[in-house]
């Protein structure tokens, strides 16, 4: 069974290889991006942005005339240390609480929440000025920092679903497959032996691009890269069985490519790729947590960014490896080797 699976192991990373364009493209696009965006938010925006601690989500602007100021964003926060992470990030310049006892929290390293924490003041002072004042501190979190994650795992995802499905599909059609059925090769073993090859590049390939891009734009690293590395391989492992299940049965490479751009583009776009879900509706992040990519992304950022450990995350690793069983025993069991 091992010479079986290592026999198909060994011949994918092959193909692979060989295929100078592929992996070109598997390393030059994730390096373009980072600097592109880079570049493009290398210089601080204007808006100020406060954070309003409430169960609504709704923000009465009559509770206190301070939100009916002008040129500050207003959001919700209902959770209080989320609300103080994202100060401690400076992704909110100041986090207020109005109530019994209104409060509101700053960063004093925050040049923009000086700003803002001066107009709070003036417009508590017309309302009775009974507010009280805490610190936290905290460095900034650059957009580049907290875009890498959802760079490389959107990287990690095209490889594993075209990388895989899209190959197993031109398998099939070619003969390929029919020829391996003649052979005392499982699907189980085939499946597995897919899953090696692929997972084996991807934690190559990721783990250069993430040096480089570390290396020359200094982005954080709060965690462990150990417990990073646990992240990267299981999500890895989850989504590639995702490629595998979609590719077990289809015999058409257009087919398998409609499929592939059904479930990859939603996954881009609600699993917190490009942009945080913390402010979107419930409903919306109810349907990105369907996707592997989802949690990959948040165990990722919560070592990277806030030093978290495996038992911080276990929640998504569990789930992640979860999914992967099920991807994997639906795409082992429907599994086609006849393109007929």
């Amino acid at each position: 069974m091992l010479k079986r699976i290592y026999a198909i192991f060994r011949a994918r990373n092959l193909e692979f290889i060989r295929d100078r364009g592929t992996l070109s493209w598997n390393i030059i696009l994730p390096v373009s991006l980072m600097f592109g965006l880079s570049f493009i938010f290398s210089s601080d925006r204007a808006e100020y942005t406060v954070g309003v601690l409430q169960n609504d989500p709704v923000i009465d602007a009559s509770a206190h005339p301070f939100l009916e100021s002008r040129y500050i964003d207003f959001v919700a926060v209902t959770e209080r240390q989320g609300g103080l992470r994202r100060v401690q990030r400076h992704q909110l310049d100041l986090l207020v609480e109005f109530g019994d006892q209104p409060q509101y929290w700053i960063n004093p390293d925050s040049p923009k929440g000086y700003f803002v924490e001066f107009a709070l003041l003036q417009a508590d002072e017309a309302a009775g000025g009974n507010i009280t004042k805490s610190q936290v501190t905290g460095d900034a979190v650059r957009y580049v920092d907290w875009v890498l994650p959802g760079i490389l795992g959107m990287n990690v995802m095209f490889s594993s679903l075209f990388g895989v499905g899209y190959v197993v599909v031109r398998y099939r059609k070619n003969g390929f497959l029919k020829r391996l059925r003649a052979t005392p090769l499982r699907a189980i073993e085939f499946v597995i032996a897919q899953v090696a090859s692929r997972l084996l590049l991807i934690l190559v390939i990721t783990s250069f691009v993430y040096a480089g891009t570390n290396y020359f734009l200094q982005t954080r690293m709060d965690g462990s890269y150990l417990v990073l590395l646990i992240v990267l391989l299981v999500g890895s492992i989850s989504m590639i069985s995702m490629g595998l299940m979609v590719a077990a049965r289809v015999t058409s490479e257009e087919l398998a490519g409609g499929l592939l751009n059904m479930v990859t583009w939603p996954m881009m776009m609600l699993s917190g790729v490009w942009f945080s879900l913390e402010a979107t509706n419930a409903w919306i992040q109810k349907i990105a947590a369907i996707f592997p990519l989802t949690h990959m992304l948040g165990a990722a950022r919560a070592v990277m960014l806030d030093g978290a450990g495996v038992a911080e995350i276990m929640p998504q690793l569990t789930t992640l490896l979860a999914m992967s069983a099920v991807f994997l025993a639906f795409g082992a069991f429907t599994f086609r080797w006849h393109p007929r």
